[in-house]
C-alpha cells in the first residue's frame, strides 16, 4: 500500500479544533501505533490557536466544500463522477429517504459533501472512519455506499442525543448499509447504541483515556487552608449543557466571609449573556473570562487553581456531556473536581470518593463548592484518589490498541 494513497479515510467535522483534543489524542496515537489515514474535513478551521498536539500528526489533510455554493464546479465534477459508481443509486435513493425525513439544507450539503469524497477519494482507500454520528457520519456512509466499502464510527455525546432514533438506528442496522463497527467513549453511550443496534456486538466501549506522556507530573502543591483564598476554574464552551449560568447563579450565593475568584477558559456563543447575567448577578469583578487557551495555557491554570468545577447538565434539546477530557486533565494536575452526575461522569468520579458531584442547581453548587472550601484536607484526599484512579483505570493505551484491531479487522473484511 503507497504511503502517499493509505487505506483509510477520516471523516472530522473541522480540522484542528482546540475543543476537540480527545479527537487529536486519538488521531496522533492511531498513527503512531502504525495506523494510516488521510483526514478528510467537513469544515475548515476557525479557531486562532493550536494545541501541540496537531502539529504531531503527520497524516495529510484534506478539506471538502465546507458549502457547496462556494465550489460549485468541484461539486458538480464530483457528482458527474459519483453517479458512475456502482453504489451511487443506491446511495441516492437511501439519501432520498432520508431527506424526506429531514427536509434541510444541512442534509442536502452532506450529500454533496459524499459526492465529492467519494469521487476525490484514492482507489487505495478501503474503508472510512468517522469521528461523531451525526453528519460526519451521514457523509462517509452516504459516500461507503457509492464506492461499496465499509464505514465506521466513533460516537461521543450531541451526536448521540440529539440525532433521531431513525437515523441513529438506521446507521447501526445491516440492512441499511450501517456501521461496520462503532466505538463510543461512555459506558452510558454504549448501552443506548447497543439497544439500538441489530447486533449490540458492533458497538464498543472505548474509553478515550489520557495519554499522560502530554502531561507534566502534577505540582507539589502548596494545599490552601480554610480561611485562604479559593481559586477556581473551568474549562469548556459556553453552551447550555455546560451548566456556567447555574454556577454563576451559585457563586452569588456563596457567603460573603469567603474569598474566591473564578477563571474560565472556552469560547461560545453564550459569551455576552453569561457575562451579562455575572454583572446582574454583583460577582463580575471575581471573574476572568480567558476565551479560547490552548493546552500549555490549560495545564498551567489548572496548576494554579484550587478546584476545577464543570457543572454539566441535559440542555433543553437533549444534549449533554459525556465523558469531558477537562475532568480526567484536571485530575493529572491533582487538582480536586467538582462536578456532576450528568452521563458518564460518575464512570470516572464516585462522589466523595474522586471528587463531589451536586445537583446542577445554584444552591447545591454553592454548599459543594463552600464544603471543599472549608474542607480542603477533603478535597486533597479526593484529588489524590482521582489521579489514582486515571493512571490505573483511564490511560490510553487499551483504548488505542482496541481501536486499531477494529480498524485493521474492517479494512481486511474480516
Amino acid at each position: 500500500m503507497s504511503q502517499d494513497h493509505p487505506p483509510l479515510a477520516v471523516l472530522v467535522k473541522g480540522w484542528p479544533r482546540l475543543s476537540e483534543t480527545f479527537i487529536a489524542q486519538e488521531l496522533v496515537a492511531l498513527e503512531e501505533a502504525g495506523q494510516a489515514f488521510e483526514i478528510w474535513s467537513l469544515r475548515h478551521p476557525t479557531d486562532v490557536k493550536r494545541h501541540p498536539l496537531h502539529d504531531r500528526l503527520q497524516a495529510k489533510v484534506r478539506y471538502l466544500p465546507e458549502y457547496l455554493y462556494q465550489e460549485p464546479d468541484r461539486v458538480w465534477a464530483a457528482r458527474a463522477a459519483a453517479q458512475a459508481l456502482p453504489g451511487y443509486a443506491e446511495a441516492y435513493r437511501i439519501w432520498r429517504a432520508d431527506l424526506a425525513r429531514d427536509r434541510s439544507r444541512n442534509r442536502i450539503r452532506r450529500f454533496g459533501q459524499a459526492c465529492v469524497l467519494a469521487a476525490e477519494m484514492p482507489d487505495e482507500v478501503l474503508g472510512l472512519y468517522a469521528h461523531f454520528l451525526h453528519t460526519p457520519s451521514s457523509v462517509a456512509r452516504y459516500a461507503a455506499i457509492m464506492r461499496g466499502l465499509p464505514w465506521s464510527f466513533s460516537a461521543h455525546a450531541k451526536d448521540i442525543w440529539t440525532s433521531p432514533d431513525w437515523e441513529i438506528s438506521e446507521k447501526l442496522s445491516s440492512q441499511h448499509h450501517g456501521a461496520a463497527f462503532g466505538a463510543t467513549c461512555t459506558g452510558f453511550g454504549a448501552r443506548h447504541l447497543q439497544q439500538m443496534s441489530d447486533d449490540a456486538s458492533r458497538i464498543d466501549l472505548i474509553y478515550h483515556g489520557l495519554d499522560l506522556a502530554r502531561f507534566p507530573e502534577p505540582p507539589a502543591r502548596a494545599w490552601r487552608t480554610p480561611s485562604d483564598p479559593l481559586k477556581l476554574m473551568s474549562v469548556g464552551r459556553l453552551v447550555e449543557k455546560k451548566g456556567f449560568d447555574r454556577l454563576i447563579a451559585a457563586l452569588a450565593l456563596l457567603p460573603q466571609d469567603l474569598e474566591w475568584h473564578w477563571t474560565h477558559i472556552g469560547g461560545g456563543g453564550l459569551n455576552d449573556l453569561l457575562q451579562d447575567m455575572a454583572e446582574d448577578a454583583g460577582v463580575a469583578q471575581r471573574i476572568t473570562w480567558r476565551g479560547a487557551c490552548d493546552q500549555p495555557e490549560v495545564i498551567e491554570a489548572m496548576r494554579a487553581s484550587d478546584l476545577f468545577v464543570l457543572p454539566s447538565r441535559i440542555a433543553k434539546d437533549g444534549d449533554r456531556d459525556g465523558l469531558p477530557n477537562v475532568l480526567m486533565e484536571a485530575a493529572s494536575q491533582l487538582l480536586p473536581i467538582l462536578s456532576t452526575p450528568v452521563s458518564a461522569i460518575p464512570e470516572f468520579i464516585d462522589s466523595g470518593t474522586h471528587g463531589l458531584l451536586s445537583k446542577d442547581d445554584p444552591q447545591d453548587l454553592a454548599e459543594a463548592i463552600l464544603s471543599l472550601a472549608r474542607t480542603p484536607k477533603m478535597a486533597q484526599g479526593m484529588a489524590e484518589a482521582a489521579l489514582l484512579r486515571l493512571r490505573r483505570d483511564f490511560g490510553m493505551d487499551p483504548g488505542i490498541a482496541q481501536l486499531v484491531a477494529r480498524l485493521d479487522a474492517m479494512l481486511q473484511g474480516s
